[in-house]
């Protein structure tokens, strides 16, 4: 890890171009320690990000390497806002079986 901070260090002193592609780069290959924290962002700070990551991605000009790196990045975003919106629906199945609007007919679910 010491090595990879290193050369991100000499990447980002290479002027204002290359301190902004280092700093995606960080941004975007976030790697394991980052798995912790994304645990902890709420819906809306994982669908933002994701939101920004999309853009990046459609918005094209990246090395092959940023571009996976940031679908990567996308796909456990969106992993992340399904675990929120499951959490979600759950809660809110159990809320109805508790006020007697339960049932097994997906014409009950309001999902």
């Amino acid at each position: 890890m010491a090595a990879k901070d290193s050369t991100e260090k000499g990447a980002a002193g290479n002027g204002d171009a290359a301190n902004g592609k280092a700093q995606e780069s960080r941004n975007a290959d976030t790697g394991a320690a980052s798995e912790g924290a994304e645990a902890e962002m709420s819906y809306e700070e994982a669908r933002d990000e994701l939101d920004a990551v999309v853009r990046k991605l459609e918005a094209g000009g990246l090395t092959l390497k940023e571009s996976l790196a940031l679908w990567e990045r996308g796909e456990s975003l969106a992993a992340t806002c399904e675990q929120w919106l499951e959490g979600a629906r759950a809660k809110l199945a159990v809320a109805m079986e508790e006020r007697g609007q339960g049932g097994d007919s997906q014409e009950d679910a309001p999902f």
